[in-house]
């Protein structure tokens, strides 16, 4: 069982992202307001705390939402070992694996500053199954898994 630890959102894309309360999760858009909501299979990005707090180890002076990631969360474990297709529950909300990291076409100030940034390969995408709402404290789990 894991716990949703901030919830992150934009108005515009390529910028990080500011904390927020709770939000509402929108079936088959996103965040409700959120840059990245739409259409898409990149509704919602999820970033672990456990690998937050290891890049900031290495000097780095991060905030919440510094990654451009919307939520948060700790106790999944490596969210990247995780098959396209999981789904997890979030609070009432239900979430799909879409895509495990991304290509970072424009290093960002993080990358700059550090020669580094975990989000291209540590930040999981989501699409919205079902709808809910979702804020710091929330739980979250895997419901399911495709088959080996």
């Amino acid at each position: 069982m894991g716990t949703v630890v901030a919830v992150c959102t934009s108005s515009t894309k390529g910028i990080q992202k500011t904390e927020t309360g709770a939000v509402e999760l929108v079936a088959d858009h996103g965040i409700q307001d959120d840059a990245h909501a739409g259409s898409w299979h990149r509704q919602v990005s999820l970033l672990a705390r456990e690998r937050i707090d290891e890049f900031k180890e290495w000097g780095a002076d991060v905030g919440n939402g510094a990654f451009g990631e919307n939520l948060i969360v700790e106790g999944l474990g490596d969210l990247k070992g995780y098959p396209l297709g999981t789904r997890f529950a979030c609070g009432d909300a239900i979430l799909e694996l879409t895509q495990v990291g991304k290509e970072c076409h424009a290093h960002c100030a993080i990358y700059h500053a550090m020669g580094d940034c975990i989000m291209p390969r540590e930040g999981v995408f989501c699409r919205v199954v079902q709808g809910g709402r979702v804020a710091p404290g929330t739980p979250i789990h895997k419901i399911w898994s495709p088959p080996a």
